[in-house]
């Protein structure tokens, strides 16, 4: 499998997942370049979602597709954003908005762990009957204040305590070592050779 359509327009996302792909010699392209539409997100899962995705781009494309679908989950606020990160501040989507809402969620409150979650679903064709699925979870807290220039999405609000650093503050060779799309990957790859 040389080539892949990546069932998302998220550049950053996009980017992140290149950085892990192309040292396989596997070619990621975004759905966008093929006029493949956004797929619809109804579900209340990771999975569900993901699958939705990728069976969506691999049946508009005819290629194998790849979907992420991601997420942070905080203890406090039993689990959410969750599949609704990426539009927890509401319409239009916007990671400054989503960023102020999380942090006056939490504010006053002590426990503040958390994890991203990355749920990746290969098919093969769009009714591959046996989807290759991979969870990448990535441990850490929610700060009070964001640091850091790097990143995206709530990088610059999430601590990861072993490395006393941000997300945002970590360069992208050491976020592709220990990140929940990191983690979900290495999963996927074993899985795939193991077919």
């Amino acid at each position: 499998m040389q080539r892949l359509v990546l069932a998302s327009n998220n550049a950053k996302k996009l980017k992140e997942l290149r950085e892990l792909l192309t040292p396989l010699g596997i070619e990621l392209l975004p759905q966008g370049d093929l006029d493949i539409p956004e797929a619809e997100e109804p579900f209340f899962t990771f999975v569900e979602n993901a699958l939705a995705k990728a069976r969506h781009a691999s049946h508009l494309s005819g290629l194998p597709a790849l979907a992420d679908d991601s997420g942070l989950c905080v203890r406090a606020l039993g689990g959410a954003p969750g599949v609704l990160s990426a539009r927890f501040a509401g319409e239009p989507k916007s990671d400054a908005r989503n960023n102020l809402h999380l942090l006056d969620k939490l504010d006053g409150v002590t426990d503040r762990t958390a994890h991203f979650v990355s749920l990746l679903v290969l098919v093969r064709h769009a009714d591959d009957p046996q989807p290759i699925i991979a969870e990448g979870n990535w441990y850490g807290e929610i700060l009070t204040t964001p640091r850091g220039e790097h990143g995206f999405g709530y990088d610059p609000l999430f601590w990861v305590p072993e490395t006393g650093l941000s997300a945002a503050e970590m360069s992208s060779d050491a976020k592709n070592q220990c990140s929940h799309r990191a983690i979900a990957m290495r999963q996927l790859l074993t899985r795939l050779n193991e077919l």
